[in-house]
C-alpha cells in the first residue's frame, strides 16, 4: 500500500528530498527545539486559518482537511471561496513563485475537485506585502509533470548513493547538522 503524501511537504521535497525524512523524524518533537525563524513565522501566520478564524462566512472553507485517493494526497487547504471557485494558498512572504508552491496548490486543487468542488481560480498570497499571484489551472502537460513528481516523491530512497546535495540549499536547511549528504 502506498503512503499518502502530505501536501505541506511538496515544496520541501523540491527543496531537498532528504528534508522530508528528517521532518518526519521530528514530527513528535517540540518544534521550538529545531525550527528556525521562517518556520516559526509560518506557524504563527497560519494560526487564524488552522483555528478557523480567517472568516465567519459559510461561503469560505478555511483550514479544511482534504484528500485525494487518486494521487494519494492528504492535507489542509488554506482558503477556498466556494461561490468564487477560488483556491488560495497563503505564504508568509513570496519573493519568487517556486514550483513547490504551485504543486501545493495543484495538490489542493485535485483534492477539492475529487471531493466534488468546482475550482476555477488558483492564487498564491504573500501575507507580508499583500501580493496575489494568479496561477494557471493545470493542463495536460502540467498534470503529467505533477504526476511524475509525485512518483519521484513516492519512490525516493534517502539512502540512494546517487543523491547529490545542493550546497546553496544545505546552507539554509534546518536539518543540515543531521544530514550525511549536507554540503556546508
Amino acid at each position: 500500500m502506498e503512503q499518502y503524501i502530505r501536501i505541506s511537504t511538496l515544496n520541501d521535497f523540491i527543496f531537498c528530498p532528504k528534508s522530508i525524512y528528517f521532518h518526519q523524524l521530528y514530527d513528535n518533537v517540540e518544534k521550538g527545539l529545531y525550527q528556525d525563524t521562517p518556520q516559526v513565522r509560518w506557524t504563527l501566520n497560519h494560526t487564524r486559518i488552522d483555528q478557523g478564524n480567517y472568516s465567519t462566512s459559510k461561503d469560505i472553507l478555511q483550514g479544511t482537511s482534504v484528500y485525494s485517493e487518486k494521487y494519494h494526497l492528504v492535507g489542509k487547504i488554506d482558503v477556498f471561496h466556494i461561490s468564487k471557485k477560488s483556491l488560495m494558498e497563503r505564504k508568509s512572504h513570496i519573493s519568487e513563485v517556486y514550483q513547490g508552491y504551485i504543486y501545493q496548490l495543484y495538490a489542493q486543487y485535485f483534492c477539492l475537485t475529487e471531493m466534488g468542488y468546482q475550482v476555477e481560480k488558483l492564487k498564491l498570497y504573500s501575507m507580508d506585502d499583500n501580493k496575489v499571484y494568479q496561477i494557471l489551472l493545470p493542463n495536460n502537460e502540467t498534470v503529467q509533470k505533477f504526476e511524475a513528481f509525485l512518483d519521484a516523491y513516492q519512490h525516493f530512497n534517502p539512502a540512494n548513493p546517487s543523491f547529490i546535495a545542493n550546497p546553496d540549499k544545505c546552507r539554509n536547511c534546518i536539518y543540515r547538522e543531521l544530514c550525511d549528504s549536507a554540503v556546508v
